[in-house]
Formats: C-alpha cells, sequence, structure tokens
C-alpha cells in the first residue's frame, strides 16, 4: 500500500473493505492511499478546475452522474434513469442502451435487504456487491430480506416495500452518528408481512423462484471515526477548490474532517493533490 503523503491525480470513489473498523482507500491518479492511519492528521485537497470522464477520458466542465461526462452519461446504460429506478428497466422492451452490459449488471440475481444508516431503510443490490454497497451508504447494520431473478424485479419489491419503510438515507444524522440500534431479524419479519400478498402476486407473475426469502444473518459494522461533528458542514470543490482540516473520521464515501465533510464519491473524476500536511 502506498504511503505518498503528497499525490495528484483523478479521484475515484473510495474502495472500501469491512473489518473493525471498515478499512478506507484513497484512490487518485494511479496512487492508493491507506486513510485509516490518516486520523488525527491534517490533510489538504486542492482542486485544478480539470474534470475527466471516467469512461471515455475526455474533459468535461461539468460531472454528470458522478464522474462522467455529458456524452456519456446519455449513452451509458450505466447512466440511465433506470438505475435509480430500478422498477423502470426497460431491457424486456428491447431498449436497452448496452444490451449486454444489461445481461451482466441486471438480468442476474439482486438482494434486497435492510439497513440501518439513519434509522431503518430498504435497498437493492447486486449479490457480488454485497457488503460494499451498505458501506457505501454508511449502514450500521444490515441484513439481506429477499434474493429475486433480476434487477428489474428488486425494484418492483423495493416499490412494495417503499409503502412501509424508507429507501434512502438521511446522510446528515448518518455522519452525525446518533443512529438508534435496530433488530434487523425482526424488522425483516415484520415488512416480509407487511408485503406478502404483494410478493405473492409478483411470484404469480414472474415464477414462483423469481423471488426468495432468506434467513441470512446480518453484517454489523462500525468506522473509523474519532471524532462525530455536531454540525455537518460541506466542503464543495467547486465552490471552494481547496479544501484543509484534519482528518476527524471516514464513514460512507465521507471524509469528516474538523472543518467540514466532503463526499469523495461525489466528486469522481475531478484532478486534485491531495496532500497530508506536515508530512
Amino acid at each position: 500500500m502506498s504511503d505518498l503523503t503528497d499525490v495528484t491525480g483523478r479521484l475515484r470513489k473510495m474502495p472500501a473493505e469491512a473489518g473493525d473498523p471498515v478499512s478506507y482507500i484513497l484512490a487518485i491518479g494511479d496512487a492508493r492511499v491507506a486513510m485509516n492511519e490518516l486520523i488525527g492528521k491534517p490533510l489538504r485537497f486542492d482542486y485544478d478546475g480539470l474534470i475527466r470522464c471516467i469512461n471515455c477520458d475526455r474533459t468535461t466542465k461539468k460531472s454528470f452522474n458522478q464522474g462522467f461526462c455529458y456524452p456519456c452519461f446519455r449513452k451509458l446504460a450505466a447512466c440511465d434513469s433506470c438505475i435509480m429506478s430500478p422498477e423502470k428497466c426497460h431491457y424486456h422492451l428491447g431498449t436497452c442502451r448496452e444490451p449486454e452490459w444489461g445481461e451482466t449488471h441486471c438480468m442476474i440475481e439482486h438482494v434486497v435487504y435492510l439497513a440501518n444508516s439513519s434509522g431503518l431503510k430498504v435497498g437493492i443490490t447486486r449479490g457480488s456487491q454485497v457488503p460494499t454497497r451498505w458501506i457505501d451508504q454508511g449502514a450500521v447494520d444490515a441484513i439481506p430480506m429477499l434474493r429475486v431473478a433480476t434487477r428489474y424485479l428488486s425494484g418492483l419489491v423495493e416499490v412494495a416495500c417503499k409503502e412501509h419503510v424508507a429507501d434512502r438515507t438521511n446522510w446528515r444524522a448518518m455522519l452525525r452518528g446518533d443512529v438508534t440500534e435496530l433488530d434487523l431479524v425482526q424488522e425483516r419479519e415484520r415488512i416480509l408481512a407487511l408485503i406478502a400478498g404483494d410478493l405473492a402476486a409478483l411470484r404469480e407473475e414472474h415464477g414462483q423462484d423469481s423471488i426468495r426469502e432468506v434467513g441470512e444473518q446480518g453484517l454489523e459494522l462500525s468506522y473509523p471515526v474519532q471524532t462525530w461533528p455536531e454540525k455537518i458542514k460541506t466542503h464543495n470543490l467547486d465552490k471552494t477548490p481547496e479544501v484543509e482540516g484534519v482528518l476527524e473520521g471516514i464513514k460512507g464515501q465521507y471524509l469528516i474532517l474538523d472543518t467540514g465533510v466532503i463526499n469523495i464519491r461525489k466528486f469522481t473524476g475531478y484532478e486534485v493533490r491531495f496532500r497530508v500536511m506536515g508530512s
């Protein structure tokens, strides 16, 4: 692992691994910087005004969908509206932007899960993205509820769940660390009972084996946070290209500095200089 303390390059979403606590890496250009060991140290980001698309590498004045240029945003299946709203999937209509991409990313088994990030929420993800998806959302606890045949079907299940449980994280509450403990096994049973009729109808239409209830165990997650912020102030590289502060913690895709928080994923594709000050 790199111990570089002064690197320049394009930001990417932080890779993370479950552990006690979660272990984070800052991916910037070709460098990979271990971030947990930097807790308590002063850091600085300098944005030079350049954004390069994470797909085609072209320079863009504005980042779309967290790191893409506008042409890629318009043509890639990964940027289609059905990614955020999977119940709008149109693969079966023959209008998928990239059918081969859809086959490998959407027409495969997905997990419908419950998580506690800022309170109970429902979410979906590919099986290969467990527990990465939970970490990115800053969940302190998460549990699989159903395994379904396709992303489209997982979206329909999520719509049914949203009648009874939120599908979004209150990121400010998540970053303050004031998350009430929940019994997710009990919550799973409660939600399954509430949507039993919806599941029966979906199975009737899509096949009895298309939706499977699972009794899988959940996962508790802890994060490398030294000090939780009382008030949430956000850093925006577009408005303030120089960001500096002591790293007090990391949760989700946020670096928690004593001067405010910065969402690294939001600035994917931005060319920055990253320094550990005083090194």
